[in-house]
Order: C-alpha cells, then sequence, then structure tokens
C-alpha cells in the first residue's frame, strides 16, 4: 500500500501570477478566489484521512509553483529533487528542496544540463515506476531517474504520453495495488498490461487525473459517470472542483506531494 497510502502531504497556495501561469490552449485566466476555495476544499480532504498535511506560501515569481507535484519524486526511502522541462519551472525544485530535506534523511536530485523530468509524467505502483516520456519529461531525465532510485530497488519502466497529452497522469491514476484509472487513448497502447484498467467514460478524459489518498479517492467534480464507476468498484470518492487548476493543465494530483518519510 506504500504507492496509495500516506501520513504526509504538502501543498502550495496558489499565487496572483497564476494567471500567467502555463497552458496548451487558452480557456481564459483562472479566478484566484474559487481556485483558492477549491485549494481549501483540497487540502481540507487529504487532512480529513489522518495525513500531515503542510501548506507552503505562494511563489509570486513561479506562475505554477502550486502543481507541486512536478518538482520531487517521494519514494520510501527517500526524495528525488526533480528537474522542469519547462524553462520558467526551473526553479521551483530548489524551492521545495528545504521543506523536503527536513522530513528526509536521504536527499537526491536530477542534475544533468540535459536532463528533463517532471513528477506529473511519473506514476508509482506497488512494483514499478512508470514514466511517461512528453514534451516535458526526456529520455535522459528518465535514465538519470532509473540511476538514483537503482539501489532503492525501484524498478524505472519508461513509457509514452500520448500525443497532445501534457503529462502522463493527466490520462491515468493508481487507484489500488493492482487498479489504474485510464483514458482509452493511454491504456491502449498496452502501458498497463498486468493491471486491471478502469476506463474513464467517454467524454470524460480530464476525470482520468485523480488521487488515490488513503481511503479516498480525491476527483475533479464534473464527471458523473465515471465517478459512479468508481463507486461502483467500491471506492470511496470526494469530489474537488478544478475548473479553475483546468484552464492551466492542472488536476488532482498535480495540487500536492504525497509521501511517508523516511
Amino acid at each position: 500500500m506504500r504507492s496509495y497510502s500516506f501520513t504526509h502531504a504538502i501543498a502550495r497556495r496558489p499565487a496572483a501570477s497564476i494567471i500567467r501561469g502555463l497552458r496548451a490552449v487558452d480557456t481564459g485566466a483562472p479566478d484566484l478566489a474559487l481556485m483558492q476555495a477549491h485549494h481549501d476544499s483540497y487540502v481540507a480532504a487529504l487532512r480529513g484521512t489522518g495525513a500531515e498535511v503542510t501548506v507552503l506560501d505562494a511563489l509570486e515569481a513561479y506562475p505554477d509553483s502550486v502543481f507541486v507535484e512536478d518538482t520531487a519524486l517521494c519514494l520510501p526511502e527517500g526524495a528525488i529533487l526533480m528537474r522542469p522541462g519547462a524553462p520558467s519551472r526551473l526553479g521551483e525544485a530548489a524551492e521545495m528542496e528545504p521543506h523536503l530535506a527536513g522530513l528526509y534523511s536521504q536527499m537526491r536530485r536530477i542534475s544533468g544540463e540535459d536532463s528533463f523530468i517532471e513528477g506529473g509524467d511519473i506514476l508509482t505502483t506497488e512494483t514499478e515506476i512508470l514514466v511517461g516520456r512528453s514534451a516535458r519529461t526526456n529520455v535522459a531525465g528518465i535514465a538519470e531517474l532509473a540511476r538514483l532510485v537503482a539501489d532503492w530497488d525501484h524498478v524505472v519502466r519508461e513509457v509514452h504520453t500520448p500525443p497532445g497529452v501534457l503529462h502522463f497522469k493527466t490520462d491515468c491514476s493508481l487507484m489500488d495495488a493492482e487498479t489504474v484509472l485510464a483514458t482509452d487513448r493511454l491504456a491502449v497502447s498496452g502501458c498497463f498490461d498486468g493491471y486491471k484498467v478502469i476506463p474513464v467514460a467517454p467524454g470524460e478524459e480530464a476525470a482520468a487525473n485523480a488521487i488515490r489518498f488513503n481511503g479516498i479517492v480525491l476527483f475533479p467534480a464534473g464527471f458523473p459517470r465515471t465517478r459512479d464507476q468508481l463507486a461502483d468498484a467500491g471506492y470511496t470518492v470526494h469530489e474537488i472542483g478544478n475548473s479553475e487548476c483546468a484552464k492551466i493543465d492542472g488536476g488532482m494530483s498535480c495540487l500536492s506531494l504525497r509521501f511517508t518519510p523516511s
């Protein structure tokens, strides 16, 4: 259960500069007040499971810094600082480092000048770490991560993010040790062979980015057919508003680092 059962989480308040956040398609600027209200509900849901949740101050210099998941990979043995593939986000990992250093005895970092990797492309299961190659995560970044976790007995498997999709986890999320929620466009690649796949309902592809966090699934509001599929499968689904994060390509997993520190 180490891939979905956690004692800690870290989130960061959205900055006013988030209106300049990166996005594939401009559907309008996020409403900061509404985003903060959604964020508060998100943090409350995490805390409601009994986890210790740290909420960091906003970073105005980094418009996308609310999406803390991209800055690090947190494993039971230690934390690995990422090297984001978007130039405007390169400094975010350094901002996260002191907060993780206070919790982990082992800290490592992706450091190669040609290496880029973001946490949104990493799905950790009970048996392996799947890393999707994307516009934000390259071959060098994946290879460096594989070297850094080898002595912790973690196996990294490179997979491919569908064309036009920001991150691997935009299209999938782990529900339990054997089960993944995924879009058809991702599952058809065969990357989840050996897992049980719950398909996202047609037209609800944005519902694929959810989080199994302890006893609940944090799930973006507005996707009733996929929500009902998860409920029918026995999961406790907790819906959270995501309309504003979605305007800058964000989802449930992006908003936190989830871990049990060493």
